[in-house]
């Protein structure tokens, strides 16, 4: 289900942008009234889409879209006045931030919630292959010192290594990383265990 937050200390805008995230399909909209709040929302839940109205209370709201664009995978939206647009647009850009003028038609709202939920799936499909690349290396690394204590401990040719970690592998059908777990743990200890 699609999380949203939105930072707003208008009540009539508040009621204008909930309805419209519900009608888009985020169901019960987290509503904010401050940056402050925002910061300690975003730490405890995972956002698909964060929304600041500016200006709020304790701040204009442009640091608190930064820190979101920074800190989560959402896809933030700033909403402010037509005359500051020309000031936020190039920082707000480089930041990875939506700047939409007020006053702003539906179908305006519409597209950049549209886009910002895109940036979001994009950087969530990113992230995940990152994790996985980040877990190949993590096996790399293990198989490849693994393979430098057999040959340092057990006087393989690395060759001899990297089979012996294959074969048990396929024999015991658990994976190369597992293998070479058991292996590390064995050698590392006193180097003399049996493998």
């Amino acid at each position: 289900m699609a999380r949203a937050m939105i930072v707003s200390a208008g009540a009539s805008s508040n009621e204008y942008l909930s309805a419209r995230l519900t009608e888009l399909g985020y169901v019960r909209p987290v509503i904010v009234p401050s940056g402050t709040e925002a910061r300690r929302r975003m730490l405890e839940g995972d956002f698909e889409l964060v929304i600041v109205n500016a200006p709020l209370p304790d701040e204009f709201g442009h640091e608190l879209c930064a820190a979101a664009a920074d800190q989560t995978d959402a896809g933030v939206i700033l909403l402010a006045k037509a005359a500051a647009i020309d000031q936020l647009m190039p920082r707000m850009n480089q930041e990875g931030v939506l700047v939409v003028g007020k006053p702003f038609s539906a179908a305006l709202f519409l597209q950049a919630v549209h886009m910002a939920a895109a940036s979001n799936h994009r950087l969530q499909r990113l992230r995940q292959e990152n994790d996985r690349i980040q877990a190949k290396l993590a096996q790399l690394r293990l198989i490849s010192r693994a393979k430098c204590l057999l040959i340092q401990y057990k006087q393989m040719t690395e060759a001899e290594a990297h089979r012996l970690i294959e074969k048990q592998a396929m024999d015991t059908r658990r994976s190369r990383g597992d293998v070479a777990q058991d292996i590390i743990d064995a050698l590392d200890s006193d180097g003399l265990d049996g493998v």
